[in-house]
C-alpha cells in the first residue's frame, strides 16, 4: 500500500503536520522544547563587500549537523523548503539579529512557498533581501508573488546569474544579480551588460583569487563574495532568545 503522504500537496502536509502537532501531549511537547533549547542552531555566514573592503551585506546558508550540505542540489523541494524556514529563524527568529547583522541587509534564499505566500516572509523587508535560487521555475504565480512583496518593500537578488530564460523574467524585479567570477571568461561582456540593464547592483561571487577579482572589478562589478575577502563562517544562534 502506498504512501498516504503520496496523495497530498504541500500545503496538505503542512495542515497535517500542524494536526499531529496538535495532538502531541504536555509533557512530550516540553520534553522537546528542553531538547531543542540545547540543540545547536547553525547558520552559515558570508560577507559581501565593495571594492574597497567595506561590508555591506550578508548571506546566510543553512548549516546542520550531522546533515552534509554538499548535496543540497538534489534536495527534493520539501528539503529546500526545512533549509529555508532554519535560515530565516536562526537570523530573524531570534531576538538579538544585529549581533550577526550588523545593520546590514541580510541575503536568504526563499524557497517557492515563501514568494508564493504559502509561507510568510520575515516582516523585515528593510533588511531582508530575497535571492531567489534557480532551482524555483518562474511562473506566473511566482511572478506575482515577487511584484507583491517588491510592493511591501522587499528586495531581490538573482544568483550565478547566466541569462537562463527563468532568470530574464526576474530580471526587471531584481535589485541585485549575482554573476559567477568562474565564467566571466567564457560569457564576458554580454553577461554583465544584460545583468545591469535593469539598474541592479552587480555581485562578483566566488572570487577566490586577486586576478579573478580585478577582473570583475574591470568589467564594472561593484560589490564582491567570495573566500579572497572572506570564508564563510559557521554560527551557533541556540544562546540567542527566539522571537514569539
Amino acid at each position: 500500500m502506498g504512501d498516504v503522504t503520496d496523495d497530498l500537496d504541500d500545503a496538505g502536509l503542512r495542515r497535517l503536520a500542524a494536526a499531529v502537532d496538535d495532538a502531541i501531549p504536555g509533557s512530550l511537547r516540553t520534553q522537546w522544547e528542553a531538547h531543542v533549547s540545547s540543540a545547536p542552531v547553525l547558520v552559515a555566514r558570508q560577507g559581501i563587500f565593495t571594492s574597497s573592503g567595506q561590508p555591506v551585506a550578508y548571506e546566510f546558508s543553512y548549516r546542520s549537523q550531522g546533515e552534509p550540505t554538499r548535496g543540497a542540489a538534489e534536495w527534493s523541494a520539501r528539503q529546500h523548503e526545512r533549509a529555508t524556514a532554519h535560515v530565516l529563524a536562526a537570523t530573524f527568529g531570534r531576538a538579538d539579529l544585529e549581533r550577526v547583522a550588523n545593520g546590514r541587509l541580510l541575503f536568504v534564499r526563499c524557497t517557492r512557498a515563501y514568494l508564493v505566500g504559502e509561507l510568510a516572509v520575515p516582516r523585515r523587508p528593510d533588511r531582508l533581501v530575497i535571492v531567489v535560487p534557480d532551482t524555483v521555475p518562474i511562473d506566473a504565480e511566482v511572478l506575482a508573488g515577487v511584484r507583491r512583496l517588491r510592493t511591501e518593500g522587499y528586495r531581490f537578488a538573482l544568483p550565478s546569474f547566466v541569462s537562463s530564460p527563468a532568470q530574464r523574467r526576474l530580471l526587471p524585479h531584481a535589485d541585485y544579480v549575482k554573476v559567477d567570477v568562474r565564467d566571466l571568461d567564457v560569457e564576458g561582456h554580454p553577461v554583465v551588460t544584460l545583468a545591469r540593464s535593469y539598474g541592479a547592483s552587480l555581485i562578483a561571487e566566488y572570487v577566490e583569487t586577486p586576478e579573478a577579482m580585478a577582473h570583475a572589478r574591470d568589467l564594472g562589478l561593484t560589490l564582491f563574495q567570495g573566500n579572497l575577502l572572506e570564508r564563510a563562517g559557521v554560527l551557533d544562534r541556540a544562546g540567542a532568545q527566539i522571537v514569539d
